[in-house]
């Protein structure tokens, strides 16, 4: 499936290029196949969703500006055009940002500063796609139990039942405790999931999937922020005692492990983020790289023997890389999920002798 994406991908540029695909009036006429450029496009947002060739789908734009708000279509700034509406004129930049330009066409950096951008892009349409099919299955799910009481799974059910008990079990009770667990596990079923599902429709090419959200590190920056916040409000006086001033501890010790202490509190999130979009992105980079060597082989089509011969190997890597992908996807949500559960359970976590008391 992300074989496909490379592949669709590569010949979408070069059918949307008429000097690359035409070959121009001469060798000198021919656009070089820059594949630095293709795989930014491709692992970048935008706000349009290319289907295939010249097919591109408009997306709506919506802006916040001083004056006022904005609603158009995309259509209206493509090709490097731009679209004056009620309160300014607009275009999108060479790393397909919003900006507001003068009649001049030249970028007004004191309006685009004050431009506020939540137009639906393709990582947006991605993220509310999957939201809602995981409604639609997980609803489904509820009203069939609902129907039929505790009995044997039908349908989908009969594959997604055992990954929500190992969620739970293995994941939330195993690292939070019999005590917390139960509160957190609708939480972590969701990330888990809401990752998974991210992760596989990043590798299935054909429109309307293929976008690469949890390798935009915006979105693993606002879930890890979501368990960063979970954290720091559930955590009890034991928590941040362990942090501020350990017991035990001499004070000049303290001095120097307080601060590493709070440090790692907030380091967490952080690696969370970056453990999630490094591996998402460097998967969709590898992929794309692989099938680029046609390409580069190629010799921008002047050489088909090079062409067709690196294809083999290309091919056969891709999809290699591919399998190797739809494991990463899953790991990646499991990773994500059981750390978030462990920084849980350690912030609820309570002293030994409160534990005793309690039995």
């Amino acid at each position: 499936m992300g074989a496909g994406f490379a592949l669709f991908g590569c010949v979408g540029v070069f059918a949307n290029d008429p000097v690359a695909s035409s070959g121009g009036e001469g060798a000198e006429a021919k656009k070089e196949f820059n594949a630095g450029e293709l795989i930014m496009e491709h692992i970048g947002d935008s706000h349009d969703w290319h289907v295939w060739g010249h097919t591109h789908l408009p997306l709506p734009v919506i802006l916040k500006t001083p004056g006022g708000w904005e609603f158009f279509s995309s259509s209206h700034l493509m090709h490097g055009e731009s679209h004056t509406g009620s309160h300014g004129t607009y275009a999108l930049n060479h790393k397909d940002k919003m900006t507001v330009v003068d009649a001049h066409g030249s970028t007004d950096e004191e309006a685009t500063a004050a431009l506020i951008d939540f137009s639906i892009t393709k990582n947006v349409a991605t993220l509310l796609m999957c939201a809602v099919l995981m409604c639609v299955l997980f609803i489904g799910m509820a009203r069939g139990y609902a129907k039929r009481g505790v009995s044997a799974p039908k349908g989908l059910a009969t594959f997604l039942e055992p990954v929500i008990l190992f969620v739970r079990d293995d994941i939330a009770k195993n690292s939070i405790g019999e005590k917390h667990y139960r509160r957190f596990t609708p939480y972590l079923l969701t990330l888990f999931f809401f990752i998974w599902f991210l992760n596989l429709i990043g590798l299935i090419p054909i429109f309307p999937f293929g976008g690469n959200v949890t390798g935009n590190i915006v979105t693993p920056l606002v879930l890890a922020a979501a368990t960063f916040l979970i954290v720091s409000f559930v955590a009890n006086w034991h928590y941040w005692r362990h942090i501020l001033a350990m017991p035990g501890i001499p004070l000049p010790v303290l001095v120097i492990l307080t601060p590493i202490e709070i440090m790692g509190h907030f380091i967490r999130p952080i690696v969370l983020m970056v453990r999630l979009f490094a591996n998402i992105m460097a998967g969709h980079i590898v992929l794309l790289v692989f099938f680029c060597l046609i390409f580069i082989f190629s010799k921008n089509g002047e050489s088909l023997v090079g062409g067709y011969a690196t294809s083999i190997f290309a091919v056969a890597f891709t999809i290699f890389i591919n399998c190797l992908e739809l494991l990463v996807g899953a790991l990646q949500a499991y990773v994500f999920t059981l750390l978030t559960a462990i920084y849980i359970g350690t912030a609820v976590h309570e002293p030994h002798h409160a534990h005793a008391e309690h039995h």
